[in-house]
């Protein structure tokens, strides 16, 4: 498996692929990954002769008071976990090499990320969607996989690459979830034992909902 850290680096390896009639996948993620982030790497090993995935914890969707800098690095961790699909290149920059100081441009998706998360997290999706075309730049890929967890970014990901005429087929992929019906995700290890538990009301209230209208 290749690491690779910089923009450059990346777009030549993934125009090099290109040329000899490879078809790429590309995951992007920020790390501490789980079985979901591996899911997406496995549907994208059935569908693509190569796979990228990104470890890049992004600045510009974390708001103040955000959780930035204690997010869970757990770089080689990652790695380990990634070779067991296997992926064929992980791209992991530098902050710098991807928001360099002078930086003044930004992709936003204005209706689509109204209300939900966007109510609580102001600026949230422009990072989000900012980085999504910077790596999609980068990367190259035929076709980038995203959970649909995150429901409300995957739409707006999908709204970015019709507007601006990417030439990338977006694959979603469902959710995954514990045993118990939570839904993995990096940040359930902040929960205590009674928020973790509360948190499982969502995912009862739509078991429950969908055993009554079969």
């Amino acid at each position: 498996m290749d690491i690779i850290t910089t923009p450059k680096e990346m777009t030549r390896y993934a125009e090099k692929a290109r040329m000899a009639g490879e078809l790429i996948a590309f995951v992007p993620t920020m790390g501490c990954l789980h079985d979901g982030h591996l899911a997406l790497m496995r549907e994208g090993r059935r569908r693509a002769s190569i796979v990228v995935a990104s470890i890049f914890v992004n600045p510009t969707q974390f708001g103040p008071n955000e959780d930035f800098a204690r997010y869970p690095r757990t770089f080689d961790r990652d790695c380990d976990l990634m070779r067991t699909v296997p992926v064929d290149a992980v791209f992991a920059p530098e902050v710098a090499a991807m928001y360099p100081p002078d930086a003044q441009t930004w992709v936003e998706v204005s209706e689509l990320t109204q209300g939900l998360c966007g109510s609580h997290r102001p600026g949230h999706f422009r990072g989000v969607t900012t980085i999504v075309a910077k790596l999609f730049n980068i990367v190259q890929p035929h076709l980038a996989l995203f959970g649909e967890k995150d429901f409300q970014q995957l739409r707006a990901i999908q709204r970015m690459v019709a507007d601006l005429n990417f030439n990338i087929e977006i694959v979603p992929v469902l959710i995954v979830r514990e045993r118990d019906g939570l839904a993995m995700s990096s940040r359930n290890a902040y929960l205590s034992a009674d928020e973790r538990e509360r948190a499982l009301c969502l995912s009862l209230a739509l078991r429950a909902a969908r055993e009554k209208h079969r």
